[in-house]
């Protein structure tokens, strides 16, 4: 199965919603995972969220319909950094 990978930005003070930076399959996927690990982004495996997000285009923000799933992750995000 080829490896799946969706990268978000939230800017409270410009976005109304986090929006979608990079996504990708196979080799573009494991160079996005690449990239978060090397900059210290958490990272999170969700299927069923990635699936979602993979069908929106780059800059897009994510519909309110995704917002509680994205919320969770970044959620767990945040209290990974507090703990670091």
């Amino acid at each position: 199965m080829k490896k799946k990978a969706v990268a978000l930005k939230y800017d409270h003070h410009k976005d109304k919603a986090p929006r979608v930076v990079a996504k990708g399959e196979g080799l573009l996927a494991e160079r996005i995972l690449s990239l978060a690990r090397e900059h210290g982004i958490p990272i999170k495996k969700e299927d069923k969220l990635i699936e979602a997000l993979l069908k929106l285009e780059i800059e897009q923000e994510i519909p309110p319909e995704l917002y509680e799933a994205v919320a969770i992750v970044l959620a767990w995000a945040w209290r990974l950094n507090e703990q670091s």
